[in-house]
Formats: C-alpha cells, structure tokens, sequence
C-alpha cells in the first residue's frame, strides 16, 4: 500500500526528525525547503538508511505562486500523497510597530497562506481516495496572546483553529487532521527569529525529535490536538482558560522579555 508523506520546511528540526520518522517506517517522501543542497543531504541519508525513495523539491513557499508550483511538481511526479505534513513556518521578536512590515508579512504568507493552499491542493485528493492524514505544526503560542511576538503567536492560532476545524468537516471520512502544538524546541528556530535570549525559549527546551515522535504517533492515531509534554497540556486545558485576560497578557509579555 503506499504510504508517500509530503514534508514542509524538511532541511532541519523538527521537519527533518519527521522525514526520518516516516522513513523508518518504509515510507517514501517528497521533501521541501527552501535548501535544495540541504534536501539533497537528508535524501541521501534516509534513502541510504531506510531505501526508501526520497524526492526533494527546492521552493521557497513565501512567493505566491509556490505552492501551486509545489502541486504541479508532484503531479508531474505521478504521485500521491498519503500524509501531508505541514511543518514550515518561523517567528520574529519585538513589539509590532517596531518591526519591519516585510518580515511579518512574510511570515503570514508562510505560515498561514502557503499552509492553507497547500492543504487546500492535496486535500481535494486525499478526500477523492477518501484516506490521508495531516498533521499541521502549530505551537503552545496558539492558545494565548504574545506581546513581543504578536504576530506569530496569531498565525499558529490560526492554524491550530483552522486545522480543528477541517478536522471536523472530515469527521466521517478517512481523514485525520492532526495538530502538534509544542512548546521551545532544540532547532534552528531560537537564532533565526532572534528569541535565542528571551526568557521563554530558556526554559524547558524540548529534544526536536522527541517532539516530532509525539506529532507522528499523535498523527497516525488519528488525536485532533496533541502537546509534547504533560505539562503543557495540563496548562492548555485547565490554566490558560481559566485565567483572567489582563493577567494571562502580563504573563506571556514577561515570557518574551529578553534577559
């Protein structure tokens, strides 16, 4: 049966520890980053590892045309897609009016949009074949307002929103739409979005791949929202909702101090 997992933002972190994952599994991949010398090393590497068969396609998914781009690659490929795993995405630091406006719309088009239509693509196959999954990388930040990360904290509320949501028009099909919402991760993402020295991404730093373990299980078992701690989970579902507002934005602000 095949089993072909598409992976977004797959050169490192979490998106790479999933690839590998999915390998291990026998399955095959369709690989996509920005890094197409990077893609190359992961290709050679799982399918060296696992023979499994490893496709890389270089996108940068911020420009608008990409991710059509990314389906007609794919079609032209002969495949189908099984898993559709939406892990790009990035963050910035500081107050909203203090940053750049192309650098946070960049992250909405690439968070959001290029995440929205590239679901929208594949989905409409998926729901033809009536069988998939997907799994959309959100993060702890959706569930509460960030001053000082304004606007990511919103994109990855909008996707754990949007993704509940599909969830649920899918219910009586063969489709699962998963949510991975963890909290700091060991990757790339600290020095890239310049959060390395901000008090909240000190604290508690998850391990990438245990992180990419508890999406992919969550995944195959169909969870609708899934954290990767209990922790974190006890703070979703009992303490972030039963906190006064005023106090809940204190709280997040301090987190996203630097120091």
């Amino acid at each position: 049966m095949a089993n072909t997992a598409l992976i977004t933002g797959a050169s490192g972190g979490i998106g790479r520890d999933l690839a590998a994952l999915h390998a291990q599994r026998g399955g095959d991949l369709v690989l996509v980053a920005r890094r197409g010398d990077a893609l190359q090393d992961v290709k050679h590497e799982l399918e060296a590892k696992h023979h499994v068969t490893v496709h890389c396609i270089a996108l940068d998914l911020i420009e608008n045309d990409a991710p059509r781009q990314l389906f007609e690659r794919v079609s032209a490929l002969g495949l189908e897609i099984d898993v559709l795993i939406n892990n790009a995405g990035f963050g910035g630091h500081g107050n909203f009016h203090e940053r750049d406006w192309a650098d946070d719309e960049a992250m909405i088009r690439l968070n959001v949009m290029a995440l929205c239509e590239i679901t929208h693509l594949f989905l409409k196959g998926m729901v033809a074949r009536n069988r998939g999954r997907i799994l959309n990388v959100a993060s702890m930040a959706a569930f509460l307002p960030g001053p000082g990360m304004a606007v990511y904290y919103a994109t990855k509320a909008f996707v754990a929103s949007f993704s509940q949501a599909i969830a649920e028009e899918l219910r009586k099909t063969n489709i699962t739409v998963t949510t991975l919402c963890p909290g700091p991760v060991k990757t790339g993402f600290g020095e890239r979005t310049n959060v390395s020295d901000v008090k909240g991404f000190q604290a508690n730093v998850a391990d990438s791949m245990d992180v990419a373990r508890k999406g992919y299980e969550a995944m195959l078992k169909g969870k609708l929202v899934v954290t990767n701690d209990w922790k974190l989970s006890f703070l979703r579902k009992f303490v972030i909702p039963r906190t006064p507002m005023r106090l809940l934005l204190k709280v997040s602000r301090k987190t996203m101090e630097k120091g």
